[in-house]
């Protein structure tokens, strides 16, 4: 009979006292990625090719290899918001349910977004590597009130950036181009702007708040750098494939913009030796957006009940 269930984020398990015994109230094995890392293509065939109907998965990938070869899976319940791991066309021609856990993680990476502007306002990480290698220099940094912050996607997470800058006094505009919240624009006094190019040349700040596609991806290129000011801050909290590295690297090395700082790389990790890991004006952290105890929890949980609600 097939009745498992593959859970392949490494982080599920500090609540999986909380979410197995839902699984397995309704009859379903659980099958655990044990291997401390993210799966391959082929680890996940191994595991689901045969019995596994539904899958909670988190960066893992679902090709549409590996989809074609898991026979009996019904229903892929994502752990986070960003499907672009998963191939959805072959899904929906396979008659495999997919659903995100959506409003799972906002406030985390929103939060997480501020305080990586705070960081490069005020070069936190450099003076704290100054200061712990025995140096007193100080850096003089600038205030976030009164900047203009771009926000670039304005969907859930977008909206927690935007209320949360607008508490800090900063003036916001939003860049979407599917963006119909008239009410929310009013109600924190936030300006749309329909033109991408207006955000580039005018923010203080930029913020990226957009999946990966076709349309996005290295939308943050040569060109788009050459309309920043030089006193701009690049944030991304999406995905790394927005961003045109190459292009990163240039703007920050000649001055083009002032600094960007990262949760998210084109390659995660990227290599020891990648030139932009060496620029003190350039943070990347390690994909931590959704890592706080409290988004790791409601997506444990989102994504069980997604999982259940559609094996059923």
């Amino acid at each position: 009979m097939s009745n498992k269930i593959l859970i392949t984020p490494k982080s599920f398990k500090n609540y999986k006292h909380k979410a197995y015994p839902l699984i397995e109230a309704q009859g379903y094995e659980i099958i655990e990625n044990n291997l401390g890392r993210t799966m391959t293509e082929s680890e996940i065939i191994n595991y689901a090719k045969q019995g596994v109907v539904g899958i909670i998965i988190g960066v893992d990938p679902l090709s549409a290899t590996v989809l074609e070869q898991c026979k009996d899976l019904i229903a892929i319940s994502k752990y986070g918001v960003g499907m672009d791991n998963i191939d959805l066309k072959k899904a929906n021609d396979l008659g495999i349910k997919v659903k995100s856990a959506l409003g799972a993680n906002n406030i985390s990476v929103a939060e997480l977004a501020i305080s990586l502007m705070f960081s490069m306002a005020r070069n936190i990480p450099k003076n704290v590597t100054s200061v712990k290698n025995g140096s007193w220099d100080r850096v003089i940094g600038c205030e976030l009130t009164g900047k203009k912050l771009g926000l670039i996607g304005g969907g859930q997470i977008g909206k927690e950036v935007a209320k949360r800058a607008c508490g800090l006094e900063m003036s916001v505009t939003i860049y979407d181009p599917y963006f119909s919240d008239s009410e929310f624009l009013s109600k924190y006094q936030i300006t749309q702007c329909l033109n991408i190019n207006e955000i580039l040349s005018n923010s203080d700040f930029i913020s990226l708040h957009v999946p990966i596609t076709n349309e996005t991806k290295h939308m943050i290129n040569d060109h788009a750098f050459s309309l920043m000011k030089p006193s701009t801050i690049l944030i991304n909290t999406s995905r790394g494939e927005l961003v045109d590295e190459e292009a990163l690297y240039k703007a920050l090395s000649n001055a083009l913009i002032k600094g960007a700082a990262q949760d998210v790389f084109s390659s995660e990790p990227p290599p020891k030796d990648n030139k932009l890991l060496k620029l003190d004006n350039f943070i990347l952290t390690s994909h931590i957006g959704a890592f706080t105890n409290e988004a790791v929890e409601k997506m444990a949980m989102v994504s069980t009940h997604n999982l259940l609600e559609m094996l059923a």
